[in-house]
């Protein structure tokens, strides 16, 4: 399955990667230091450090996994249409929301952030500015005007 990234989300991605994989050392030594504290089967240091350490392993997989399955999209300004990596300004119900286009893994809607597979980001995908996008969202249908896109 391909995962699509915006240039600044494979950045992002690679960067908590560096950072992630240079706590290993440190979470090494942390199990280390809870293992002298005693018996492992009451030592609650040992099995704090060891399920974080499953988590910080996880999270690399996770991300390495990404990674290798990822392909950065860059947006195409050219065609004047809606594309991954799109800022877009629109209007609906006479007020005015920002969003930008996204890849799946680099979704956050409450900071605008919308997935280029989420129903609203499908819809807002191929149009262009002044085009008038008809979504049926929980509350109803609703008509979204694309005032600009970046």
């Amino acid at each position: 399955m391909t995962i699509y990234l915006t240039p600044e989300g494979k950045i992002k991605l690679e960067k908590e990667l560096k950072e992630l994989t240079a706590k290993r050392p440190l979470m090494a030594q942390r199990i280390e230091r809870a293992k002298e504290l005693g018996d492992l089967s009451e030592n609650a240091e040992y099995h704090d450090a060891k399920d974080e350490q499953g988590m910080l392993e996880s999270r690399i997989r996770e991300i390495e996994s990404t990674l290798i399955q990822a392909q950065v999209v860059e947006k195409n300004t050219a065609s004047g249409k809606i594309s991954l990596g799109s800022k877009i300004t629109i209007s609906a119900n006479g007020a005015e929301k920002k969003y930008e286009i996204v890849g799946i893994n680099e979704a956050a809607p409450l900071s605008g952030r919308i997935s280029s597979e989420s129903p609203i980001g499908k819809a807002f995908l191929g149009h262009k500015e002044g085009d008038e996008v008809p979504i049926n969202v929980p509350a109803g249908r609703m008509i979204y005007k694309i005032i600009k896109i970046e």
